[in-house]
């Protein structure tokens, strides 16, 4: 390590900064948290030149330039089973990129004696950064899935001197035992905020969460929960997080043979590529997830109902003429994610900061300006 470790977290402030404020409580938990005491021997970087490996004993200038730097770290792929020397895998734990972790922790905005429920351990340096927060780790509840990874944060926080409560368990279920909560913090992305978040914090009491609709663009959603039990908010920025574990996939069935081919003037592409404002439409109207594949020299989006899979289509895009959807299932699927997407638009394309989220106990609703205009049936 040429550069002393004050230089390195001066250097991370001033990267993360010149794109968000840090917050003079934010950068202290920063100095006062090392991200490296979180950071294993070897994980993948994600730049943008694409993911690459590094590892401290092989090149150790790499590990710590790339540990102060603005990139996220994958820890684990695919829940262990795979090396993470082979890099390529699906990224299941992380080390989040520092810019990302400033942005959730200044929309949560805990304040020191806050009760503060984690959902999503990771590496632990979240949890560390929070109880420097609050003032005092007993206050901090971290759950965690995964039981290697739980261990492996168990270990990192004892060694750093700080001991929140970590549970190992299914997020989506919070943890009833240290309720209510004044702040809760999410760091995994989450097509339903599940109630129980909100049973569990008390009214005032914020939620902020990575949101995925199921469209190309993930968002941040920041709800406050109301006497009544209600929880209300808006998305204020754009975020990516992987998914939770309980809510993570949308394959489609087996195809049986009885879906039907058509052209369709939509390019998938469109679809598959729509602004944040968008999908939040798409997702209200619908209820559909989309993803794209890359299929040889054909470019298809797969949209289909995470309720019932056996309702899917597949859209192809044809740079020659018409484009094709085949779509199964009862439900028409790509005609109903395309009129979805010609109704925000005749509506003006409004973006993401006009829509917000209301989360009840029959599930949620994303509505428009207000909530009084919310979109499409209520949501699981």
């Amino acid at each position: 390590m040429i550069l002393g470790l004050n230089a390195r977290i001066d250097g991370l402030i001033d990267v993360v900064g010149e794109r968000r404020p840090v917050s003079g409580a934010i950068e202290q938990a920063l100095r006062a948290v090392p991200r490296h005491r979180f950071v294993p021997l070897a994980g993948v970087a994600l730049t943008e030149s694409g993911p690459r490996l590094i590892d401290q004993d092989a090149d150790p200038d790499t590990w710590w330039a790339t540990v102060y730097g603005p990139d996220a770290i994958v820890t684990q792929l695919d829940q262990g089973a795979t090396d993470i020397h082979e890099v390529d895998g699906r990224y299941t734990s992380s080390s989040s990129a520092p810019g990302t972790v400033v942005d959730l922790l200044t929309l949560l905005g805990p304040e020191p004696g806050d009760r503060v429920l984690e959902i999503g351990t990771g590496t632990g340096w979240t949890a560390a950064l929070l109880s420097h927060l609050v003032g005092d780790a007993a206050l901090v509840t971290s759950i965690e899935v995964d039981r290697a990874v739980a261990e492996q944060a168990g270990k990192s926080l004892a060694s750093s001197g700080v001991q929140p409560r970590l549970i190992v368990g299914d997020g989506a279920d919070g943890w009833a035992g240290e309720a209510p909560y004044d702040r809760v913090h999410v760091t995994c992305a989450v097509h339903t905020v599940p109630y129980a978040w909100v049973e569990q914090t008390r009214p005032g009491g914020v939620i902020v969460a990575p949101f995925s609709p199921g469209f190309d663009v993930d968002l941040s959603v920041r709800l406050v929960v109301l006497p009544d039990g209600v929880a209300v908010g808006r998305f204020p920025g754009r975020t990516s997080y992987m998914m939770m574990r309980s809510q993570d996939g949308s394959a489609v069935s087996e195809d049986d043979g009885s879906g039907r081919w058509s052209t369709t003037p939509v390019d998938p592409r469109t679809i598959a590529h729509a602004p944040a404002g968008a999908g939040l439409a798409m997702s209200a109207l619908t209820g559909l997830h989309v993803r794209e594949s890359d299929e040889g020299d054909r470019f298809v989006l797969y949209v289909v109902d995470p309720a019932d899979p056996a309702h899917w289509a597949a859209a192809v895009h044809d740079p020659d003429g018409d484009h094709l959807a085949y779509q199964l299932g009862g439900r028409r699927v790509w005609d109903e994610i395309t009129d979805a997407y010609a109704q925000w638009v005749s509506w003006g394309e409004p973006g993401a900061e006009r829509f917000g989220m209301t989360v009840a106990r029959d599930g949620r609703r994303i509505w428009l300006d207000t909530p009084e205009r919310a979109l499409g049936p209520v949501g699981a």
